[in-house]
């Protein structure tokens, strides 16, 4: 005897991606913004001046990639509790990839699922982490083991907020845009090799290309079990060095654009990428000056910490 537990078959709702149209968001419930000190000290007061809700709270997190973690999820969770929010309320990720991870996945999990909104202030969030749902935190184990697909309600990109970011930051962004282009677009990549990011007008188009790609890729396989796979190009390799360097030494899209040649240099030994073709991308790399190397202590720590990653296959002869 079985009894079957026949299930409507649904995908998240639908959502936009807004470009420089941020203005007064009007919640008839409560909302909890949460960010961390570099960006509430920038920008949350801005902000909060584009926000009119039954009520408004902050949360303001340690930043940097070392603080993505359990400890900072209770902190999440306990602000939740202490302002009583219920599960029609909504908390907004104000700050990079770090913080809008942590927020989705804290949103996810916060009595079994409440609303979020992404409103991404660095380059690489905007064009890639604040979009397709991938929330979740590190542990000694590697990078972004635990987590869940929750998307957001919405996303907001503002270009004003791009203003305050440091180089490296901006490059660290850069380094997911390439990505995209190697990956799905040959004509959005040599775009890119003919027009230089630092420019506005070319920083919101490429800007645009990156969200409408990861969008097209996200809406086939929203739960990474095909086609989407493919945009962790160089992620695997990333993955290892960060955690191998205690996510102090580099930046994620730093750690990115170093996978990437790896990936590249293994892709040209199976004679699946020319050398010209590796060459290209690692030249466009470097023109933002992104780094290309890192050595390895060692070879077989290395290798073993790739079996702990998410999108790994084993393969029998």
């Amino acid at each position: 005897m079985h009894i079957d537990v026949l299930l409507t078959k649904t995908i998240s709702k639908d959502y936009s991606v807004y470009i420089d149209e941020l203005k007064t968001l009007h919640f008839d419930t409560k909302v909890l913004i949460v960010t961390n000190t570099t960006v509430a000290d920038l920008h949350l007061k801005t902000l909060q001046s584009h926000i009119q809700a039954k009520e408004l709270y902050t949360i303001i997190l340690p930043d940097g990639e070392q603080y993505k973690n359990m400890q900072s999820i209770h902190l999440i969770l306990d602000a939740c509790f202490e302002h009583r929010l219920d599960r029609k309320s909504l908390l907004i990720a104000f700050g990079g990839g770090v913080i809008g991870d942590m927020t989705g996945f804290a949103a996810s999990i916060y009595q079994r699922g409440i609303d979020f909104i992404q409103i991404p202030t660095t380059l690489l969030s905007q064009v890639d982490a604040s979009v397709g749902g991938k929330t979740g935190i590190n542990n000694p184990y590697g990078k972004n083991l635990i987590g869940s697909f929750w998307q957001p309600k919405a996303v907001y990109c503002e270009s004003a907020f791009l203003k305050t970011l440091p180089k490296r930051e901006f490059s660290a962004g850069v380094a997911e845009m390439i990505k995209m282009a190697v990956t799905f677009d040959q004509a959005f990549f040599e775009w890119l090799e003919s027009h230089d990011l630092r420019e506005e007008e070319n920083l919101k188009e490429a800007i645009a290309k990156s969200i409408a790609i990861k969008a097209k890729v996200v809406a086939q396989d929203e739960t990474e079990q095909g086609v989407r796979a493919v945009l962790n190009y160089g992620h695997t390799f990333a993955h290892v060095i960060e955690n191998q360097t205690h996510y102090t030494t580099f930046l994620h899209g730093e750690a990115v654009a170093i996978g990437m040649v790896m990936a590249n240099l293994l892709a040209s030994k199976v004679n699946l990428l020319s050398h010209e073709e590796s060459h290209r991308i690692q030249t466009l790399l470097e023109r933002y000056a992104l780094p290309t190397s890192y050595r390895i202590e060692s070879y077989e720590a290395f290798y073993d910490a790739f079996f702990l990653d998410k999108k790994k296959r084993t393969f029998k002869n």
